[in-house]
């Protein structure tokens, strides 16, 4: 029997772990690294250990450490979760030698399957439609080049040993093969220690479908259903739900069958997934098996009534699967979105901050929420941009998809951009309404997302009111003067400047508000406004929610519309900004250079790469904005640097 478990993870999963751990009445450990020793996982466990710095190689990667925080606190077992240790083959064998439970498979299962090659090795063996391709033990160039000739274009680079999208790059052109290939290898490198990689025909516009497996150690397997995963960026999920649109009760039997026979076929046990491409003629091929939970799991325990983190410990203690595949019914309908910080109006960019506010929906039926979340958390480079889930379960997918979007609305996340937005506009998508998904859904009909702004003016209001509270409560703070006609500057793109007139109350229930011109003083609107309680505001009679958090002089204001961004201006005159040399580039965001792919003195072109910048666990490519050529670089391979460091300087001229 499992009395204490160790967690060998941070964040939302490792509270979700907890909950179950509850249930069951194991008490939890902890761990956790400098950067999170103030994470809400760390609070809501029974007691935490400190394993080493922010870096994840001297933390949660650590396998000496993990083991000996468990074996220090009398753990009997430890629960990987997801990411990081979860399918590393050294770690669980290292557990067994120590005496721990590993929850999760064995070792040679996860060394069957985790190298993509030999995955589809097995699964050809087992019967089961796997993509043409290539992965064979001549990794140069050169091979990959032939193999592609007899594959056909378009094709994709994926790492063997990983995945999550790193490490994998979609090539339409012979040119565009050796540079893909360079790439995926540094970032195969980086993110699972091994560069191998292989080549797989490009299916374009599949459906992304995988099967919950769930098995005990006595040989008996069955499959739980399939979740859809097609909605994705850079070949990570960004919507999951369960059962998928169209999927008719024949395909769903076999592609049940062939995971279940991909699984046998290692004689699995514990949970895992089978993922499988689907093609527009209803073709489906092997893609690939992940050997422990999936982020997505809760849409399968919402369909189906499960609780797979129980099961997964309860198989690890020996007991026998009580459930027949006979047993398993899918009721209703279940979909997961995922709360990133990133910007989608920047390609996806991952982005780091404090969270100033942090506040999940009100709890309602057939919502829930995974998140590992407190008010002043850091979410910093070291780590997946991953900060939540929501997931919503209906009687019916519409009625899935409505809950969804009003749990997304009722959820405050303020301090840093993230996807929160983007998500609502996607589930309201005509072509989702009625299932049309696929792998490039998002390509297709969101390359040009931009932040709403269409009640700025709202944000604008609640933010001078805000400030003006604050400066008259302190009037030494804040960026407001003594004349009280005076605006309040907000930058935000060509928006009108916020004056309160002197009709203002000093206790700030009600007030005239106009909105002027910032440029000629000309005044474009008056409100009358009315300051309710905590989160409502009143114009002209309208009663609206926002919420509202400041940094300094930057302001977040969340309405029903968007999330926005402000910056309070000092009325003081502004100091000329110091020219800087043409040409410089600076880090978007703080990272780890991996690359420098040009030298001083050399000619460089508008839109050439010049500098790889790994965070996040994501790769990205500074680009030239010119023609010129390269007079300094300021980082090597391998430095950290922060947010908007000048990397190198490219100037006009010749070498």
């Amino acid at each position: 029997m499992i009395n204490t478990l160790l967690i060998a993870n941070r964040g939302e999963i490792a509270c979700r772990i907890m909950r179950s751990c509850r249930d069951l009445g194991i008490r939890t450990v902890a761990v956790y690294s400098t950067a999170d020793a103030h994470s809400r996982h760390v609070r809501e466990a029974d007691e935490a250990v400190w394993i080493g710095e922010a870096n994840p190689t001297e933390s949660y990667l650590n396998h000496g450490k993990l083991i000996s925080a468990a074996l220090r606190v009398g753990a009997q077992a430890i629960h990987p979760g997801y990411g990081f240790v979860a399918e590393n083959g050294d770690f669980a064998r290292a557990c067994t030698e120590a005496g721990l439970i590993f929850i999760g498979p064995t070792a040679e299962m996860m060394a069957a399957m985790g190298n993509k090659q030999a995955a589809k090795a097995i699964a050809k063996a087992a019967a089961v439609p796997t993509v043409p391709g290539y992965g064979g033990a001549d990794q140069s160039d050169e091979a990959f080049t032939a193999a592609a000739e007899t594959i056909g274009y378009p094709l994709l680079v994926k790492a063997a040993d990983g995945g999550g999208g790193k490490g994998m790059r979609l090539v339409h052109t012979a040119a565009d093969l050796p540079p893909a290939l360079a790439t995926a290898r540094r970032e195969a490198q980086q993110a699972f220690g091994s560069a191998e990689l292989l080549l797989e025909r490009a299916i374009l516009r599949p459906r992304h479908i995988e099967i919950q497996l769930l098995g005990d150690q006595y040989g008996h397997l069955i499959h739980l259903g399939e979740r859809d995963c097609s909605l994705q960026r850079r070949h990570q999920k960004v919507v999951e739900e369960s059962p998928a649109v169209g999927i008719s009760a024949d395909l769903r039997a076999r592609l049940g069958a062939a995971a279940v026979a991909v699984g046998k076929a290692v004689g699995y046990h514990s949970a895992g997934t089978v993922e499988f491409l689907l093609d527009e003629a209803g073709h489906f091929y092997f893609l690939e098996m992940n050997t422990r939970i999936q982020v997505e799991h809760p849409v399968t325990e919402m369909v189906t009534g499960l609780d797979l983190v129980a099961w997964q410990i309860r198989i690890a203690e020996g007991e026998r699967l009580t459930i027949a595949q006979d047993d398993v019914t899918l009721r209703g309908h279940a979909i997961e979105v995922r709360l990133y910080a990133e910007n989608p109006a920047h390609d996806f960019l991952p982005v780091t901050g404090t969270i100033l506010r942090w506040q999940e929906p009100s709890p309602s039926t057939g919502v829930r929420v995974e998140s590992g979340l407190l008010p002043r958390d850091e979410i910093t480079i070291h780590y997946d941009p991953l900060i939540a889930k929501l997931v919503a379960h209906g009687p019916d997918r519409a009625t899935a998809v409505r809950r969804l979007r009003r749990a997304l609305q009722e959820t405050h996340l303020l301090g840093l951009v993230n996807n929160q937005f983007f998500l609502h506009h996607v589930l309201g998508h005509a072509a989702f309404g009625v299932g049309d998904v696929h792998t490039a859904f998002l390509a297709e009909h969101f390359s040009g997302w931009q932040h709403p702004t269409g009640d700025v003016t709202l944000a604008l209001i609640t933010a001078t009111l805000a400030q003006y509270a604050a400066q008259t409560a302190a009037p030494s703070g804040g960026h407001w003067r003594n004349s009280p006609n005076r605006p309040l500057r907000f930058r935000y793109a060509n928006q009108p400047e916020v004056w309160l007139t002197p009709k203002t109350t000093q206790v700030l229930k009600t007030c005239a508000v106009s909105l002027v011109d910032g440029q000629t003083a000309q005044v474009l609107q008056t409100c009358a406004v009315s300051w309710g309680e905590d989160g409502w505001l009143v114009v002209d009679g309208w009663r609206q929610q926002v919420v509202w958090a400041q940094d300094g002089a930057d302001w977040w204001v969340q309405t029903a519309a968007s999330l926005h961004q402000l910056h309070a201006e000092s009325l003081l005159p502004e100091p000329q900004a110091t020219a800087e040399a043409g040409g410089s580039l600076r880090a978007p965001m703080p990272g780890v250079v991996t690359a420098v792919l040009v030298a001083v003195g050399e000619a460089v072109v508008a839109g050439q790469p010049l500098i790889k910048l790994e965070a996040m666990k994501m790769e990205h490519t500074i680009r030239s904005a010119a023609d010129g050529v390269v007079e300094a670089i300021f980082y090597g391979q391998g430095e950290q640097v922060e947010a908007a460091v000048q990397l190198l300087r490219v100037g006009a001229g010749s070498p």
